[in-house]
């Protein structure tokens, strides 16, 4: 069975791959493998689930492929839940991983109150079903960016129950702990069962 990752994002590429990897007879392709251009849809939902559904399923019909695919939000209580589905773009469209972690810091600026939680959904289409997985982490935002590792907003997000942000931490320690390794352990049980009968699924 071969399943289309929906990201070209390596840093996604690789947890979810991860987390994945022990599934048998799972093929996993990225958009940059195809042999022909797929354009990203536009991911114009006003929910996660929305714009997960979005890509999973305009990209399935364009290829024919089972699908996978995600939308993460961070949501900072103190500002209404934002960035929230906006997080990828929150310093404007074509804003950096830091353009969005310093605008922010900045919009946290003297807040002592700095809760958040990242959130992820997951949703995968293959023509005879759609699932959807989520999956969240509670935490805080720091002051600062510290940390080398990770990308998006994991400088300046601490998890409840780390001393570390999670660009602090390895790609094992995030996957422990992190939304996105929570909501893809919840889809790993769900797809596990169809992996083993391809009867049922498009096959590429």
């Amino acid at each position: 069975m071969t399943v289309l990752l929906a990201t070209n994002n390596q840093h996604k590429v690789g947890e979810i791959g991860t987390v994945l990897s022990d599934l048998e007879g799972l093929s996993i392709v990225t958009l940059s493998e195809l042999e022909r251009e797929v354009c990203q849809p536009i991911e114009d939902g006003v929910t996660l689930e929305a714009n997960a559904w979005i890509k999973a399923k305009e990209i399935h019909d364009a290829t024919g492929l089972p699908v996978i695919a995600d939308d993460t939000g961070l949501e900072v209580d103190v500002l209404d839940g934002a960035p929230g589905v906006y997080s990828a773009r929150y310093a404007g469209e074509e804003a950096t991983y830091d353009d969005n972690c310093n605008a922010l810091l900045n919009a946290l600026k003297g807040e002592l109150n700095r809760v958040a939680r990242f959130r992820t959904v997951i949703c995968y289409v293959d023509g005879l079903r759609t699932l959807f997985a989520e999956g969240e982490v509670e935490g805080a935002i720091t002051g600062e960016k510290i940390g080398e590792g990770g990308f998006g907003y994991d400088p300046i997000f601490r998890p409840n129950e780390s001393e570390k942000t999670f660009a602090e931490m390895s790609g094992k320690e995030k996957n422990r702990i992190s939304h996105r390794g929570d909501a893809l352990r919840r889809f790993h049980t769900m797809l596990a069962s169809y992996v083993t009968d391809s009867s049922e699924i498009i096959d590429a």
